[in-house]
């Protein structure tokens, strides 16, 4: 890996990272289009910390609400006591099934799964998906049902939705895309689903990317990738997804996700070609 290649992915996981098209299914489609390697599971996982910051930053304020109230219910012996508190324990809720699936996953996650046939079957299926959950969400709307906002979300809808998240364990079909998928199922408006599935990537990211950084801290620093590679990836990543994160919230507040529904299929159904065609090796 060169320079070069380190601030291509960078911007390539921060524009995808939080729009609902698959960060790792881009890192890995189009390294192997443009003929690079895979840039492998732990490098992807690692240069997560810089949207990882990026979330951190756009959302400083909620975060820093939430922590405060946490620590507060903690040190007074009233857990729920507000609805910031409440919030940070549905965080922590809807965190542990992507934690127990992921580790008992992992190994295919990192290698089987990771093939491009995978990944163009999660992308077109996945997307179906979404168009199913974007009727009933247009289907409530038109019979004046109001759709549920932050505040209103309740425990069980924060754990469907972090089931909903370990199914971005699959490559291809995007954590941001899984969970907002499953809050339009529950209801949730939009804009609401993305952030919340902005604020539970939160812990499953910064514990996967601490966990490969240590496993895998020899082959990240080695000369075929090198730490100055590594930094700067992560650094634009970060710089580029909070932009992406402002401008999908944005975009959701008046918009359906159909056109990330048409992308995913159509990049989904030219990848199955290419595969097919031989153009492009699967692993």
């Amino acid at each position: 890996m060169d320079l070069f290649q380190a601030i291509i992915l960078g911007i390539i996981q921060g524009v995808t990272e939080f729009l609902p098209i698959s960060s790792t299914a881009h890192l890995r489609i189009i390294p192997a289009l443009i003929g690079w390697g895979d840039p492998g599971a732990a490098f992807t996982a690692v240069i997560q910390f810089g949207t990882l910051v990026a979330v951190i930053i756009y959302f400083y304020k909620d975060i820093i609400h939430i922590s405060r109230s946490v620590i507060q219910g903690i040190t007074s012996g009233k857990l729920l006591h507000n609805r910031d508190a409440q919030l940070g324990w549905m965080i922590a809720a809807g965190t542990i099934p992507i934690v127990i699936f992921g580790l008992t996953f992992k190994h295919s996650i990192e290698t089987s799964l990771r093939s491009l046939y995978v990944i163009s079957a999660s992308m077109i299926l996945l997307a179906l998906v979404l168009i199913v959950a974007e009727a009933i969400t247009k289907k409530k709307m038109t019979s004046g049902e109001k759709l549920k906002s932050l505040d209103e979300l309740s425990w069980k809808e924060a754990i469907i939705v972090g089931l909903w998240q370990t199914v971005a364990l699959i490559p291809g079909s995007s954590r941001s895309g899984t969970t907002i998928t499953g809050g339009l199922f529950i209801g949730m408006t939009r804009e609401t689903a993305a952030r919340f599935s902005f604020l539970l990537s939160l812990p499953s990211v910064f514990a996967a990317g601490v966990l490969e950084l240590v496993k895998q801290r020899h082959e990240l620093f080695s000369a075929d990738i090198g730490i100055l590679n590594l930094v700067v990836s992560t650094v634009v990543s970060g710089i580029v997804g909070y932009a992406s994160i402002a401008f999908l919230l944005e975009y959701l507040k008046k918009h359906t996700t159909y056109i990330f529904i048409i992308y995913r299929i159509v990049l989904g159904i030219v990848l199955f070609y290419l595969l097919l065609s031989g153009a492009i090796a699967p692993l």
